[in-house]
């Protein structure tokens, strides 16, 4: 018996997960149907399943690349409002995966609490973003300072209400699954909301720290199913029975080759390497600059080893293209590992997507498990070899201050530039 029911038992589930399937009421799969286009169904009909998905997905991948480069030319506004799009179907996909898996349908406040902290984080986020990189327009109207100077108290008087809330919300019998449900969405948050917003950080960077990391992800993702498809023999990982070595590795060179060309031409270009700055006398977002180290072409000594194979001693090229390579390579061999948690999250609940919103895809958070671990990387890689100092928000901030905290500061740069010989001695200034 004890054999049989262990047969019968959902991967990995333990005795703990059947114990809380009676509390629970059991975990069905979310139900998902083929929401391909009826256009594309009778135009494939004659292909075997396999290649019919291929097509499918093939198209519609080039579909929402043309939409992706025609939201990057509609400039950073856009991209930012079509990033929080993003997250909030996200958070919707899962979040509803928890209410339809575990019969949540009683609860009570349990949807109306969700949306509620995710209004209360997006709310810390983005007060944090218009403070930081908008600090002369807040600064300049009496409204926007107020909510400033105050803007993580109210996000923490927020966020305790939404607490009181939920405290107030708990229900006999229920206790288990409630607390169960607000883990759920506070672990949704931080994976869904907290990178998204790292995406935004990344924009300000520059719209190539933005595109080149993206599509990186994106052209892995096409080149591995690519080399999967018509090379794939080796199976890569459990998670994944489809993902193959053969796709894995190909993915990888295809991608990292990829990631050179592109760098190498936005590289080039002003409007993708300057910071996206807003400017207090348009009130508009600008994107002119004089081109940093990174995006100017250098020369660069190639090793005596492959001297002999390509016939150059020496390669001009940009310096970002360095940086390039670790970026393409993180998305070729630790993104996927996102792709490889989602369809372990997905296993768990024995669901094939997150929803059904793209036929060939599955739901938006499908196709965005991985771009954003990468987010996540791309920001900590900007703060730890990229980003310094910013002598414009330092101005900024030096402006409104106190005169006698400014003239404090200016004496204190005075006499450190000084000391380095940089300016004559104080007496005869």
């Amino acid at each position: 018996l004890q054999e049989s029911e262990s047969e019968n038992k959902l991967d990995g589930e333990t005795a703990s997960d059947s114990e809380s399937k009676s509390e629970f009421g059991g975990s069905p799969p979310v139900p998902t149907s083929d929401d391909t286009p009826e256009v594309l169904n009778r135009a494939l009909s004659n292909l075997s399943s396999r290649w019919k998905n291929w097509w499918v997905r093939g198209i519609l991948t080039l579909a929402m690349i043309t939409f992706f480069f025609i939201i990057i030319y509609l400039g950073p506004m856009v991209l930012m409002m079509i990033v929080m799009c993003v997250q909030i179907k996200c958070f919707h996909e899962i979040i509803t995966i928890g209410y339809n898996v575990y019969h949540s349908y009683d609860l009570p406040w349990f949807r109306t609490l969700s949306w509620y902290f995710l209004l209360c984080v997006n709310y810390f986020f983005y007060g944090e973003t218009v403070t930081d990189y908008f600090f002369t327009l807040v600064q300049r109207e009496e409204p926007l300072r107020i909510l400033s100077k105050y803007h993580r108290f109210i996000s923490f008087a927020l966020y305790l209400t939404g607490f009181c809330m939920f405290v107030l919300s708990l229900v006999k019998k229920h206790y288990r699954l409630q607390f169960y449900m607000f883990g759920w969405t506070h672990v949704t948050l931080l994976i869904v909301v907290t990178q998204s917003h790292l995406i935004i950080h990344n924009l300000f960077e520059g719209m190539i720290w933005f595109i080149v990391p993206i599509s990186c992800v994106i052209c892995n993702d096409i080149m591995a199913y690519m080399f999967g498809f018509f090379f794939g023999r080796t199976p890569l990982i459990k998670l994944s029975p489809k993902k193959t070595w053969e796709g894995f590795i190909g993915g990888f060179f295809a991608t990292v080759l990829f990631g050179l060309l592109l760098s190498y031409v936005m590289s080039g270009y002003r409007c993708f390497t300057c910071p996206v700055e807003f400017n207090n006398d348009t009130n508009s977002f600008t994107v002119d600059c004089e081109p940093s180290e990174l995006f100017q072409l250098q020369e660069y000594n190639i090793p005596l080893v492959l001297q002999s194979v390509v016939g150059w001693k020496t390669v001009r090229m940009y310096p970002f293209q360095i940086h390039s390579i670790a970026l393409s390579t993180f998305a070729s061999l630790i993104g996927p590992f996102g792709g490889f948690f989602a369809s372990g999250f997905k296993r768990a609940f024995k669901i094939k997507d997150f929803a059904n919103t793209i036929p060939g895809h599955g739901g938006i958070m499908d196709r965005f498990d991985c771009q954003y671990l990468m987010a996540t990387f791309v920001n900590v890689y900007i703060a730890s070899f990229i980003r310094g100092p910013n002598p414009s928000k330092l101005i900024q901030q030096f402006l409104t201050l106190r005169p006698d905290q400014q003239l404090h500061i200016f004496n204190t740069l005075k006499a450190h530039l000084v000391d380095k010989g940089m300016l004559g001695s104080l007496d005869d200034a």
